[in-house]
């Protein structure tokens, strides 16, 4: 792999996966629509798998760092008063300590799916034409949801919220999808503002991503890592660090003003797009 393929799936997987555009969609889309083939190898397919996974595993360790650096003085709290009220509970601040393992409980949905579904998802979902219809979809989906008036904020996340949100994440596992568009759409349908949507969205992808991370890692340290990719993996995890950190800024920042109707006019764009190389046989 190029150091120039790892800067730009970097670039791509930073700026998608907190912005509710669908990381892995554009993870597809992009070596589609430049002909790259990083991660084929014909006359070895295993080889060329276990490369994209090892590359996978360093740009969501981009991200988990970037939402790690960016979340902190939220997470210090939430991590401190979470270990507290299980082995300190007379010390704790339980209402934070409680939350806290609300957002753990938020990926478990999520989890068991990619668990049992991963190869399935891997061999049926993830066509370019797939992801487009996926993109425009879940787009009209997203902007019906912003339209609900929401007052809403994180303070107010419950068990309810965990388990209903968290079960929306799961539609995530479809490319194209995007997580953060669907913990967004679902948290803005049940009341939370902009705002605090896009922070339920953001702290709920510590325990995924930090739990999909974890074990890919685990794998990883297995396996070893494919030869000659440990240059790209550490510029891509750099990359999709920065990128990843940009992104929430800038959404956060947006929304103070704005509604989500930008993301979900992009999507609308980019899924037409697609669909219009494809008819063209462009691609």
């Amino acid at each position: 792999m190029s150091i120039f393929h790892a800067i730009v799936l970097g670039l791509v997987q930073g700026l998608t996966e907190f912005l509710p555009i669908s990381s892995s969609g554009h993870l597809i889309l992009a070596p589609w629509l430049f002909g790259w083939n990083d991660f084929v190898d014909i006359t070895n397919p295993a080889n060329g798998l276990a490369i994209q996974k090892a590359f996978d595993t360093s740009l969501h360790l981009g991200t988990l760092i970037a939402v790690l650096f960016y979340l902190r003085a939220d997470l210090v709290p939430y991590v401190r008063e979470g270990i507290k009220v299980v082995v300190t509970p007379k010390k704790a601040n339980k209402t934070v300590g409680r939350r806290a393992w609300m957002f753990v409980l938020s990926a478990v949905p999520a989890g068991i799916a990619g668990a049992i579904a991963e190869e399935w998802i891997t061999e049926k979902l993830g066509t370019p034409a797939m992801v487009a219809i996926s993109l425009m979809v879940f787009g009209a989906i997203l902007i019906w949801a912003d339209r609900q008036v929401g007052t809403r904020d994180v303070d107010t996340f419950s068990t309810r919220d965990a388990l209903l949100i968290g079960a929306a994440q799961v539609i995530a596992l479809n490319p194209g999808t995007s997580r953060s568009g669907i913990t967004i759409t679902a948290a803005r349908k049940f009341g939370f503002s902009r705002d605090a949507a896009a922070r339920v969205s953001f702290l709920m992808s510590v325990p995924v991503i930090g739990g999909a991370v974890l074990l890919k890692l685990a794998k990883l340290a297995k396996d070893g890592i494919p030869d000659g990719l440990l240059t790209p993996m550490i510029v891509g995890i750099i990359a999709a660090g920065i990128s990843g950190w940009i992104a929430m800024w800038g959404m956060i920042r947006l929304l103070r003003s704005r509604s989500f109707t930008p993301f979900v006019m992009y999507r609308f764009v980019a899924g037409f797009s697609v669909l219009a190389l494809l008819a063209t046989s462009f691609r």
